[in-house]
């Protein structure tokens, strides 16, 4: 009796982390209207680049974030900036940018994905932090996990905040609903879009750098932190950043469910199925808008 209640934790632990990768890409997607395939091979940069930085440097991999972090912020908020800002002042009408912007979100990813290739082979790799056995709620579990759950919970109330009660995240949300009625009342919607994209990027380098902290990373990480990504998005309701966090939870609970006590290969699967049961109940998602 003890295995279901250790598991359905374990899957909240692992969840956590997969509703603050799916946080990121709602950021990109409600706003910035960008869908944003290359997502996971942000997530793979920053799992890789914190566990070099920890190998070669000693660097603990919670001070290696805060050095990476910035870094792919940078660098989502320069690709908006430059590739997409540009798709966007091209194309005739919205749905033609989304539709170029998601065509070149997947040149984007094969081009990350093999600049890790590169760089770090295609095997797996381990670094563990803090991967030893610690007793809540009177079962154990691994510190590491239970670190990482702490953070990305603390992570997403701090986002949520942040869009709720902050004067830029109000900007954010008005920007999301009416990009040009925002930009008339002031709002500079070129960098608040830029922005978002910037924060998805660093939210994915977040999930990476605490993916690294308790599971096998590699180089092909990216495209299976993308599927997980776009279900979650789906299920927490298309730019519900809250439902996003919400429907990580729930993710996390199935695979951790499935993999112990089912078969491992049927995640995707069930994954699927899920979703597809939802979206004939609820087509917006767990708290999108219908």
């Amino acid at each position: 009796m003890s295995e279901i209640p250790r598991l359905i934790i374990s899957g909240i632990l692992t969840g956590s982390v997969y509703g603050l990768l799916a946080m990121g890409l709602s950021l990109q997607y409600g706003v910035a209207r960008v869908l944003n395939i290359a997502h996971g091979e942000f997530v793979m940069l920053g799992a890789l680049l914190v566990f070099t930085l920890r190998t070669i440097l000693g660097i603990n991999p919670l001070v290696a974030v805060a050095i990476i972090g910035p870094l792919l912020f940078a660098g989502g908020f320069l690709l908006q900036t430059t590739l997409f800002r540009g798709l966007k002042a091209r194309a005739p009408a919205p749905a033609a940018f989304e539709g170029n912007a998601l065509l070149a979100a997947f040149g984007l990813m094969y081009v990350l994905k093999y600049i890790g290739l590169l760089r770090w082979g295609s095997w797996p790799r381990t670094s563990y932090y803090l991967h030893y056995m610690v007793q809540f709620a009177g079962l154990s579990i691994r510190a590491n996990q239970l670190l990482a759950f702490a953070i990305a919970v603390a992570i997403g109330i701090g986002v949520y905040l942040f869009l709720s009660r902050s004067r830029l995240g109000r900007a954010i949300r008005a920007t999301a609903e009416d990009p040009a009625t925002a930009g008339l009342m002031g709002i500079n919607t070129n960098i608040i879009l830029a922005f978002c994209f910037g924060l998805g990027a660093l939210l994915a380098c977040i999930g990476g750098a605490l993916t690294s902290m308790y599971s096998t990373i590699s180089s092909g990480m990216g495209f299976s932190s993308t599927v997980i990504a776009l279900i979650v998005v789906t299920l927490g309701g298309l730019g519900s950043v809250t439902g996003s966090f919400i429907a990580g939870i729930i993710i996390g609970i199935v695979t951790t469910m499935v993999t112990s006590l089912w078969q491992p290969v049927l995640v995707i699967p069930v994954y699927y199925a899920i979703l597809m049961v939802l979206l004939m109940v609820r087509p917006a998602g767990i708290l999108g808008k219908k």
